[in-house]
Formats: C-alpha cells, structure tokens, sequence
C-alpha cells in the first residue's frame, strides 16, 4: 500500500480498525499476516494426519485484530454462506469465544469442515488482499472458533419441537447434511440414506485425511444424530422408491456428481490406469480399517505416477502418491499455466485465477501445462507410460472455445500408475414431482464444499416453504 494511502486510513475514524499488540495504530497495519503453516515435508509425507498445524491463542487473537471492520464487508459479500466474518472476528479478538461461535453457527452449519478444507474465498475478496495482498485469515480463525467450541462445550446438542411431518435426504455430502440439518432444526423428522458404509460424501471418501481427518465428520455426525436425524447406510435407493412408502412428505436428491470425467483414447483399459477418485476413496476406507486384496489395491508405492489433471483432486492424488512411498510424481493440465500473483482477468473483488501451490505440491511434483494426452502405452496389460504432445490455445474465429493446435512433437512420460483427475460430469435427472427437490452438485455440477452446504440450506427453506403451502 501507498504511504499516502496509509496516511489517509490513518487519520479516517470510520477505517480505523482494531488496535492490536498494544498499538494505537490498527492492527491491520502494525501486524501483519501470520499463518499456522504446515508440518514438515520430512515429516508429514509419512503419515496421513492433517498437514495444518494450528496458532497459539494469543497468535489467533491477534490475527482476528488485523480484519479492518469495512464499511463494505466484500468478505461477506463472496462468501456463499453470507458468513459475517467482521463480526466473528472482532468477538474472537476481544477473546470472546462462545460469543465468536454463535455468530458464525448463524450462517455456517459445519465451520469444521470449510475452516479446513475452503478455499476461503472471503480471503480473496478481503479489502487487506487487495491493499496489502495479506487478507485476514478467516479460514484458520473460523476453525479455531469451532474447535473451541467443541473443547468448551460450546456446542449443545438441540431438540426441535416436532411438527409431524418427515423428510427423506438422499445422500449424505455436504448438501445433504446441510439440508437435513436445517429441516431438522426446523422440527422435521429427517432421514438420510446413504449408499456407502458412512456418512460425508466426498468430504469422507474424495478428501484425503492429511487435509480433512475422518474423525471431525464422524463428531459432527453424532451431534446430527442426538439431535434426532436419523442415518441409514449401503442404502441405494431412489426418490421414487422413498415417495412409494407413503412416509415421507418430501425426498432431497443430494447425490452429487458420481460420475467422473474419463479419458477414452487407446489403452484405457491398460491395469494401472485409475479414475483419481479410485485411488482416493480406497486409501480413505483402508485407513479407516477396510482391508483388500493385493489384487484390489490401488498403490503408486515404487512407481512413477502421472496425474491428468491440474485441480484440487490431482493435487489430492499428488499427497497421496507421496504417502503411499511413490518414486516420482509428475502431474500434467491441458489448459495454460495460469498468471503468477495477479490476473487482471479476474480482479478484485472476484476470486483470482491464477496459479495455485498446495502442500502436495511442496512435497515434490514435476507440474506441466498445455499438454494433451494422446495414448496410454504398456506392456503385457501393464501401463508403462502415456504418450502426451505439447499444445497451444488460439482464439477461435467462430467464436466460444479456443482451438487446440499442436506445439510440440510427442513424447513419452513413463508412468506405472495413472491417475485421471479431470473433473465430474453434471449429471441429468429425469423430471420429478414437486415434493422432490434437488441440492448440491446434483443440481449444479461439481463445485466447492462451501457452495454445496450453502445450497443445502437454501434447499431446505424451500422443502419448508412447499411443505407450508407457501
């Protein structure tokens, strides 16, 4: 920021902030950002515990001071669930715990599982990112709110008044946890059936454990729980089926997008080519205590790996790799490396797209972009390597996509295993009955945690508001 600006902030009251570390100046200008950071790379890349490691109180207080009170809280503005970040911020700083949860509990159902694994795009639209490009850490302070609450006991478990009625969710991702949770709040007697052994969704069989441990959904699952939402398990089943019992006055379709985005081109069918979500859901339920077969496990342990894909679930695949004892892991992106720091495509106060380092990165992986996949190669049914072609994106004069045209000669990447992280595909349902409503990415598309609770709330009030007759 320029000196003149600070000047200007200074001596405006309205932007005056919160004084912190015992400066009369605002905080947001005499402390600068502080994360919590990751474990080791020598150390975390043998385990599958979390890889965040977490502030002192005195350090996450004081972090909560930075946030600048905004007269336009742009925060709130991008974060799907409308948090109200300046207002639980200002509570945490002043030390005012309890207080600090039931101000985030208003908007956010499971601050657990976005204080891990968001994106935080409230931090990307923080008026300090734009300023000093060092927004407040609301998502580090968001999970230091709940878990305290959950130490101090913060968290108490509710008993709506019933009214009669019952509810059937179908899947139990985020939306649908989110949906059922405010159904039930709302005094609903909520089912949710679940085609797996456990509750979560993706949060539980795509979110590797290093970033999101298995045990943080099954705490909140036994709050549900008490509170009257009731769980069935390796249930596969329809709307069509639940309305068909004649029980349940409404049925939510929160089933996500189950099918993933495949690479058809010639050896496919080669054994070592794996669906990214293949890998991930095994090594989630192997931890969990599922045993298989030599046969069944997927493992890159002393293999070359390949990842197709330059998302968060390839870089999912790039920690996992890691941890399973991998030789080398390259991963590659079709698409142009995005921008580095800043993109003036997508300014302020819009979520920037522009290249994006993980911990799974740091922990080792050859990244390349503008590569297209041609064929995979293998001997005797075994993948050995993916033959690949560097390419370029031109402007298309018909206008829409751009067209690919090729860059490079081909080449060979060797490759023992090969992991397909490219995306899901939106899935389409057929027409439903009114009392049957759609949440999440079943209704969306794929898109973030935060978006998929977001819509579960949203879908809840209008089940409520069909089921009131308004």
């Amino acid at each position: 920021m320029e000196k003149n600006a600070i000047s200007q902030i200074q001596s405006t009251p309205s932007l005056q902030g919160r004084a912190g570390g015992g400066s009369s100046s605002p905080a947001f200008l005499t402390v600068p950002r502080k994360e919590a950071g990751y474990r080791p790379v020598h150390d975390r890349i043998h385990d599958f515990g979390e890889v965040e490691q977490t502030l002192n109180t005195r350090d996450r207080q004081e972090q909560a001071s930075r946030c600048m009170d905004c007269g336009v809280p742009f925060c709130h503005w991008a974060c799907p669930l409308g948090n109200k970040d300046p207002e639980w911020n200002n509570a945490l700083y002043r030390g005012e715990w309890e207080t600090a949860y039931k101000l985030l509990k208003k908007t956010n159902p499971f601050p657990e599982f976005t204080g891990r694994i968001c994106p935080a795009l409230c931090e990307k639209a923080c008026v300090l990112y734009l300023t000093t490009g060092e927004a407040v850490t609301n998502r580090e302070n968001e999970c230091a709110i709940v878990e305290r609450a959950f130490l101090e006991g913060y968290v108490t478990i509710e008993h709506p008044e019933r009214n009669g009625k019952h509810v059937a969710v179908i899947g139990s991702g985020p939306a649908g946890l989110a949906a059922a949770q405010a159904l039930n709040y709302m005094g609903y007697e909520v089912t949710v059936f679940e085609k797996a052994e456990a509750a979560g969704g993706l949060l539980r069989y795509g979110i590797p454990n290093f970033k999101l441990n298995k045990k943080i959904i099954d705490r909140r699952i036994s709050v549900m729980e008490q509170e009257g939402v009731k769980f069935k398990y390796n249930c596969s089943v329809s709307s069509t089926a639940i309305l068909s019992q004649q029980q349940y006055s409404a049925v939510i379709l929160a089933t996500g997008t189950p099918t993933a985005r495949d690479l058809n081109i010639p050896g496919r069918d080669l054994k070592g080519v794996h669906l990214a979500l293949e890998l991930l859901s095994q090594q989630n339920r192997v931890l969990a205590g599922m045993e298989f077969t030599g046969e069944e496990r997927i493992t890159a342990k002393g293999k070359d790996v390949l990842v197709i894909g330059g998302g968060d679930t390839g870089s999912d695949c790039i920690g996992t790799a890691h941890r399973q004892g991998c030789k080398s892991v390259t991963q590659i992106e079709i698409m142009p490396k995005p921008p580095v720091g800043h993109n003036p495509a997508t300014p302020w106060p819009n979520w920037p797209v522009i290249l994006k380092t993980t911990s799974s990165h740091e922990e080792g992986c050859t990244r390349r972009w503008n590569i297209n996949t041609l064929e995979f190669l293998g001997e005797n049914g075994l993948v050995t390597g993916v033959r690949v072609q560097p390419i370029d994106w031109k402007p298309n004069p018909a206008g829409g996509r751009p067209l690919m045209v090729e860059a490079g000669e081909p080449e060979v990447i060797k490759a023992e295993l090969v992991l397909l992280a490219m995306g899901f595909l939106k899935p389409e349902h057929p027409e439903c009955p009114d009392n049957v409503f759609l949440c999440g990415d079943a209704a969306s598309g794929a898109s973030l945690v935060v978006r998929a609770i977001a819509s579960g709330k949203q879908t809840a009030e209008k089940v409520h508001a069909f089921l009131q007759g308004k």
